[in-house]
């Protein structure tokens, strides 16, 4: 923890905030707004002696009192609140977040709950880097952000989203009071962080409280309440829930050598940091911790499901490098799941969009690691009956990564016997075929439940995007009969739609214009959007890739899929057999009789760039990730540090200077974006995005 700073001086709100305010519509325009500005410079302070410092010099009811009278002088003499304290009460709602790209990736973490694991975890980084310190922190239950600062002011907060790209929630974030608006100290000009968004775990049972005396229905836990206040549309919502942020990852370029010198160094700029963050010698220093914290879990005010462990020194990290998902220098040791005791009163099954039936158990509530469950999947068919379950029987129930509930042993019958599974669907009736351990409904995209949940996939913003085509709207369509499988969305009319309750004719035409615009998808965005098992956006672009068309894909043998990075046999199998099913086959063969023809995409044009390695830094006229494909497309390689081994730093608009340094350093090139398609065209790749 960093020294607390000195009070800003000459500023009266500071150590003797009791002041009588004169009434406000009494101050002239400048009075006010020197009284303003003198407001906002000892409400940042005393935040920092809040937050950063848990070192308050005044108490909560004379804190409000100067926040309220900000408010009251902004208000009643419309003064600029741009940067204000005040911003935290909330703006004007938005119609929708935007997706704006990361200023560095942000990966997730490979994880286990094994001794064993971690202790190879740690053999692969010797192997390659040789001993290092660990950097060893909580592992925090809530939701990822990336929250960016120039000159000092907060200017963007980004949810994690894909890895590279996430939902533009700035408006939001500005309202936590724990995240900074203005940076502190010596800050550089440019410095983005990760930090966890998260809801105190007594502040997420009060609240709780307030909304059920409300009569609104409570949150099920302080990591869902997270991830839908920072989403809300209306910021004034945000700012009414006890969100507070740590923030433990520097991903811009101030030039620091260890991990844990970045810890130190962030609440010198007001950014909050966890205080049991620690630095071990060795990975068994690493594996103590995890105990010590599993220990103290149930005192910390806040959920965590294990610890992360990471290489201390940022060399050692840029030469362990990164697998497409998650980097290689850093470890998540997970706590084991928490279990409870409890009745099944009932079992349900659920029909899934791919036609899954899944058995839920409906149970007497219970809490579960301070989580109250009613409901816990029982997987599967076969998982019923290994495991005897019946309606009535005393159960055994965890929760798996401390966030999905299942029935994982039947400690006392109660019942007759063990749930027997339907044979046909309970939704349309259809007969329920078996897999290995799993049962699907043979109704395909009649069965209403796949249907509706197939539309509303195939129109959602990470398959084709369609605006308009949300859950009600679906609905309303099923209803209405106008569509009975997904091609019948290129069969809609203006006239239908315009028909419809609370439609007219400008919003039909829009609607039928979105779905008109997707009729030549990217390959990749295609295959996302018909729901085939196990491919995401990752693998939908892997395979786009390896395969380039359509029909070289459904032509394409289990041993041929596994040629596409990160599929593996299993995945391959799924692939194949849901392009093998002649049901799935009449759905694409209908899409494309609508005029749907996926653009195929290029698949490796050579290897005109091998050899060659870029390292892409700042604002870029198209996104970082659209320059690095095109790259690794011709055979070059695309990294996200320099090093000796570097052809050349492309520099866009707004960069760092670690990189450049690192350039200069190691005699790089640097280029800008007319330098790079320079170099592209003297290697023979005419290629531009």
């Amino acid at each position: 923890m960093t020294d607390a700073p000195d009070a800003p001086p000459e500023n009266p709100y500071v150590r003797d905030p009791d002041t009588e305010f004169a009434p406000a519509d009494s101050l002239s325009p400048e009075a006010a707004r020197e009284q303003a500005a003198l407001l906002r410079e000892a409400i940042r302070y005393h935040d920092y002696r809040y937050y950063i410092e848990a070192d308050p010099v005044i108490g909560d009811r004379a804190y409000d009192a100067l926040f309220d009278r900000l408010r009251t002088l902004e208000e009643t003499f419309a003064l600029d609140r741009e940067g204000s304290p005040t911003q935290r009460v909330g703006g004007e709602p938005v119609e929708s977040f935007e997706t704006v790209e990361h200023v560095a990736p942000m990966r997730s973490i490979d994880s286990s709950g094994e001794v064993a694991d971690v202790r190879a975890f740690d053999e692969r980084v010797r192997e390659r880097v040789g001993a290092v310190e660990y950097i060893c922190e909580p592992k925090f239950d809530g939701v990822s952000v990336e929250v960016v600062y120039e000159a000092g002011e907060l200017v963007r907060g980004t949810t994690r989203g894909d890895g590279e790209r996430g939902d533009d929630i700035t408006k939001n974030i500005k309202t936590v009071a724990s995240i900074p608006q203005r940076l502190r100290g010596d800050y550089p000009d440019f410095l983005a962080v990760r930090g966890e968004v998260f809801m105190p775990r007594e502040a997420f049972n009060q609240y709780n409280a307030e909304r059920v005396e409300r009569g609104d229905d409570p949150f099920a836990n302080p990591r869902n309440a997270t991830a839908g206040t920072v989403r809300q549309q209306d910021p004034s919502i945000t700012a009414e829930r006890p969100l507070d942020c740590f923030f433990f990852d520097v991903l811009s370029e101030p030039p620091f050598d260890t991990r844990w010198a970045q810890h130190e160094r962030l609440p010198d700029w007001g950014l909050k940091t966890n205080d049991r963050v620690e630095l071990v010698d060795d990975i068994e220093g690493a594996i103590d911790y995890r105990d010590a914290m599993l220990a103290e879990r149930d005192d910390i005010d806040y959920e965590i499901d294990g610890v992360v462990i990471k290489v201390n020194s940022l060399a050692a990290s840029e030469e362990l490098g990164s697998t497409a998902r998650a980097p290689r220098w850093a470890y998540a040791y997970k706590f084991p799941a928490r279990t409870e005791q409890t009745t099944v009163r009932n079992i349900t099954v659920q029909v899934g969009r791919t036609g899954r039936l899944t058995p839920v158990a409906l149970l007497d509530p219970v809490e579960v690691g301070g989580v109250m469950v009613s409901r816990a999947s029982l997987h599967n068919p076969e998982q019923i009956q290994e495991l005897g379950v019946g309606i009535g029987d005393r159960v055994k129930v965890q929760r798996a990564g401390d966030v999905i509930p299942y029935v994982s042993e039947v400690v006392e019958k109660g019942g007759e016997g063990h749930f027997q599974f339907p044979d046909h669907c309970p939704v349309c009736d259809s007969a329920v075929e078996r897999d290995g351990p799993m049962a699907f409904c043979t109704g395909g995209v009649a069965c209403p439940a796949q249907l509706q949940r197939a539309v509303e996939h195939y129109g959602s913003r990470d398959a084709l995007d369609i605006e308009g085509l949300g859950e009600k709207t679906v609905e309303q369509l099923l209803d209405a009969g106008l569509i009975e499988r997904i091609p019948d969305l290129y069969a809609l009319s203006v006239d239908e739609l315009a028909a419809l309750e609370g439609w007219g004719e400008t919003s039909a035409e829009n609607l039928v214009e979105a779905i008109e615009a997707t009729k030549n998808p990217p390959l990749d965005d295609f295959l996302v959007a018909l729901g085939v098992p196990e491919v995401g956006p990752t693998v939908a672009t892997n395979l786009a890739r390896t395969f380039g068309t359509l029909d070289a894909l459904l032509d394409a043998s289990t041993e041929e899929l596994q040629e596409a990075p990160e599929v593996g046999e299993e995945v391959a199998r799924e692939i194949h057999e849901f392009f093998a099913s002649e049901r799935n086959r009449e759905v694409i063969d209908q899409l494309r009789a609508h005029g749907v023809e996926p653009q195929p995409m290029e698949t490796d044009t050579g290897d005109a760039l091998d050899g060659l390695t870029f390292v892409f830094t700042g604002a870029l006229s198209e996104s970082r990730s659209q320059y690095q494909d095109l790259v690794e497309k011709h055979g070059g390689r695309a990294t996200s540090s320099v090093s000796s081994n570097t052809d050349y730093l492309v520099e866009g608009e707004n960069a760092g200077t670690r990189k450049r340094e690192d350039a200069e350093a190691n005699d790089v090139p640097v280029i800008d974006e007319e330098g790079f398609w320079s170099v592209l065209e003297e290697h023979g790749v005419e290629e531009r995005l």
